[in-house]
């Protein structure tokens, strides 16, 4: 338990600052001539040394979150991952030039003792057997998010960047449930679990459209509608179908950190994104 939760808050700091340096890169990136999701961005993206830095910071992360979903429940394991919203306003001070308001100082705090709550109420992580048809509709899910891109993309820009958000948990999430359906990662066996390419649609869905969403919209609200989806869904699939649980009697802490933590996220979402100024001289105020 221990371990994985050290893993899961290693991991958020990884995807948090990865965050802003993909969201500077991506702005930064010559925009494409057309209105759907560009599959072209995600090639002008990784010219910007800030996108690889990312990169590399979310492969560790990934790595971190491995170990995290192995020793965690998935709900304590989303949850800790929401932190990385805290991470991300975190990192954006250095970064970014930007001063944290109380609020958003209160929010990183909510945050924090939400995940404590979690921590203290999580029990170990189900080994119930899925459902044989669970990793199969993972897939099939998995690909229809991802061949909802180009539909995604043509929404005017206020409900554009929640949808591509809300996308790239969906993704997201599905690599979440896949690292716990994959019971033998030797090859040859691996090779014929659907849990696999339900790993690899979910992560190519979920880098394509928040690489997109941080290019076409708003920042904060592509995440927030991320850590909704990115927690929610492999939580409620962990519970339901994976055996996953609290520790006795320990239910309603663990639903009440959770919620503190998610809304603590979400509200850091809600502040919106710091300006970027451009470069040249100011002018006089």
């Amino acid at each position: 338990m221990l371990l994985g939760m050290i893993c899961a808050l290693a991991s958020a700091v990884c995807y948090g600052t990865a965050s802003v340096l993909q969201a500077v890169a991506a702005r930064a990136a010559e925009p494409g001539t057309g209105s759907g999701l560009d599959p072209a961005l995600l090639s002008r993206a990784l010219r910007q040394w800030r996108y690889l830095l990312g990169l590399a910071l979310d492969g560790t992360g990934f790595l971190l979150q491995i170990v995290a979903l192995r020793h965690l429940p998935l709900y304590a394991a989303g949850a800790a991952l929401a932190a990385s919203l805290a991470v991300t306003a975190l990192a954006s001070v250095p970064l970014l030039g930007i001063r944290l308001s109380p609020a958003r100082w209160g929010a990183i705090a909510a945050v924090c003792a939400g995940l404590a709550m979690t921590g203290l109420a999580s029990g170990p992580p189900g080994h119930r057997a899925p459902p044989p048809a669970l990793g199969w509709a993972l897939l099939v899910t998995a690909v229809v998010v991802l061949l909802t891109g180009p539909l995604l993309g043509r929404l005017p820009a206020g409900p554009r960047a929640l949808a591509l958000g809300l996308g790239a948990g969906l993704g997201f999430g599905a690599v979440q449930i896949a690292v716990r359906l994959i019971d033998d990662p030797a090859l040859p066996g691996i090779l014929t679990d659907p849990a696999l390419y339900a790993l690899l649609a979910g992560g190519a869905t979920g880098f394509l459209f928040l690489t997109s969403a941080f290019q076409r919209g708003s920042v904060p609200v592509a995440t927030a509608g991320m850590v909704l989806a990115e927690t929610t869904g492999p939580a409620l699939v962990g519970l339901a179908w994976l055996g996953d649980r609290s520790r006795e009697g320990l239910n309603g802490l663990a639903i009440a950190g959770v919620a503190v933590a998610v809304a603590g996220s979400l509200t850091l979402a809600s502040f919106g994104e710091p300006p970027v100024e451009a470069p040249g001289p100011k002018s006089p105020e």
